[in-house]
């Protein structure tokens, strides 16, 4: 590629692929003793408790989209959302081992995912920058200005890369963007239900930094840097907020006093992909809304929600909620949308195990008008068969797909136990030699997907997983793959979970 940077992109791509006969370089050993803090502290900082009443508690999951009066900007109200968004959901408890869950999925619970506040004019909070401490849920007041500025709210994310590299080495880029697709479509959903309409701010990386103030390289000194991923306005207006900070207070702690290994490579991918958002490609669509008198509220769908750690291998999934699904992944589908209103450029493929009313196999549910180049960089065997008269879904190979869905997604059973794996496939050369940023992007909207497809699931008495671990190259042989025009970057399975009776499961807070 002629850009440095792209090029760099596709080498880390090309490097932390797992492979049948070896997998990307990771830790040789797992302390689990020394696992980095879950939590970040800002020792020094004013903290103030945030009220934890959710607010919008009675609306059903089928409603979520409906039109409704926003609640004004104040703590309670701001409380509520972070509740539902970025806050504890659980404690789990088992032998001795205790562990948090949040209102949305990480892979292996590592959350690596920070989250701001940026606040003006907002009664019960002080103007100025706040890290969100989701442990106490709590604002710690990290920076601020002198006087006062135009109202607003705005949500900023910055990720501490190794909370993943710990355990999964150089794949960790990678999962740190998956787990950002996540807590986006997270925000997406609770701002729905406060009547928000949250906007991506297209702001360059180095801006981000500012607002977020982590580039202040004084701060982290012998700490976990923080790097700055986005910010989005929960204003109407979407205007920036001021990004100079005339006051900063605290210090933020250290998460692993012994770190036995380095990363380098997850830096420069990380340095080769800041950049601003893409400008807004696609008109956002009217969500649909459906109504059902048995409909389950939609916060509890949200506070109940778990990842899966194990599938029972034989419950089928019923043809309306498989529908509901797919459908949901499409323009208008979702909240999600409104806040992604981009060009879909990751293309769920399904390995089908138990649907009821569709044959076993591998389907394609291709979300823009790409069948055409799909179809070329495809297996030439694969038949395209219509599967559904409503949805754009094409049926490529009627199989039995339990064994490959296993082998391919790391051997791991859950990939073969559930009723449908998906495996997310990415248009990908073209959109990260035209920006090198594109990289972020893609895994945040296969993140997007995965989120969209568990919350839909647990509404409906299911439950999902995302499978970050699977074999990169092997994927693109069974789909008959050539070259980096298309490449799957994220698998995420559904299905009917197996709890385990030894765990318990105590309230997020006291």
């Amino acid at each position: 590629m002629s850009d440095p940077r792209a090029a760099r992109v596709m080498a880390y791509h090309a490097r932390s692929k797992h492979a049948l006969d070896r997998y990307a370089a990771g830790p040789g050993t797992l302390d689990w003793e020394a696992q980095p803090a879950a939590f970040r502290d800002w020792t020094g900082c004013t903290q103030t408790a945030l009220p934890r009443e959710i607010l919008v508690s009675d609306i059903a999951w089928g409603e979520i989209a409906a039109a409704r009066e926003p609640l004004p900007f104040d703590a309670r109200s701001l409380g509520s959302f972070l509740r539902l968004s970025l806050g504890l959901t659980a404690w789990k408890e088992y032998a001795g081992s205790r562990w948090s869950l949040r209102a949305h999925p990480s892979s292996g619970n590592l959350h690596p995912t920070e989250s701001w506040l940026i606040t003006s004019q907002v009664p019960g909070i002080a103007d100025g920058l706040h890290h969100y401490q989701n442990l106490y849920h709590a604002l710690e007041h990290r920076a601020w200005n002198d006087g006062t500025s135009a109202p607003g709210v705005w949500l900023g994310f910055s990720s501490i890369h190794w909370r993943e590299a710990w355990k999964y080495g150089e794949r960790a880029f990678r999962y740190c963007q998956l787990d950002m697709g996540h807590v986006l479509a997270a925000v997406s959903y609770a701002a729905a239900l406060h009547g928000w309409q949250p906007r991506l701010l297209r702001l360059d990386s180095n801006k981000v930094a500012q607002a977020l103030g982590v580039d202040r390289s004084e701060d982290f000194s012998g700490v976990e840097t923080e790097e700055a991923e986005v910010i989005v306005a929960l204003h109407a207006d979407a205007n920036p907020p001021d990004t100079t900070w005339q006051h900063y207070a605290g210090t933020p702690s250290l998460l692993d006093p012994r770190p036995l290994y380095q990363w380098p490579v997850i830096e420069e991918v990380a340095a080769a992909t800041r950049g601003a958002l893409p400008a807004t490609a696609s008109a956002a669509q009217a969500i649909a809304t459906h109504t059902d008198a048995s409909d389950i509220r939609a916060a509890q769908v949200i506070l109940k929600r778990r990842s899966a750690q194990a599938f029972d291998g034989v419950s089928v999934i019923p043809h309306s909620l498989f529908k509901r699904m797919l459908s949901s992944l499409l323009a208008g589908g979702s909240p999600v949308w409104q806040l992604w209103p981009h060009t879909p450029r990751v293309h769920p493929v399904l390995l089908v195990h138990r649907v009821e009313g569709v044959a076993p196999g591998l389907y394609v549910l291709p979300r823009a008008d790409v069948v055409e180049s799909l179809g070329s960089a495809l297996r030439d065997s694969f038949s395209w068969q219509v599967a559904d008269d409503t949805l754009p879904l094409y049926r490529l190979v009627t199989a039995q797909a339990g064994k490959t869905a296993r082998t391919l997604s790391c051997h791991q059973d859950i990939a073969a136990h559930c009723a449908v794996t998906f495996m997310m496939l990415a248009e990908f050369e073209a959109p990260i030699a035209h920006d090198a940023a594109a990289y972020r992007h893609l895994h945040w909207e296969a993140g997007m997907l995965g989120h969209i497809l568990t919350l839909e699931a647990e509404a409906a008495g299911w439950r999902g997983t995302g499978i970050g671990c699977f074999f990169d190259d092997a994927d693109h042989e069974v789909l008959g793959l050539k070259d980096a025009q298309f490449q799957v970057i994220y698998h995420y399975a559904i299905g009917m979970a197996l709890d385990d009776a030894r765990i318990s499961t105590l309230p997020a807070y006291a």
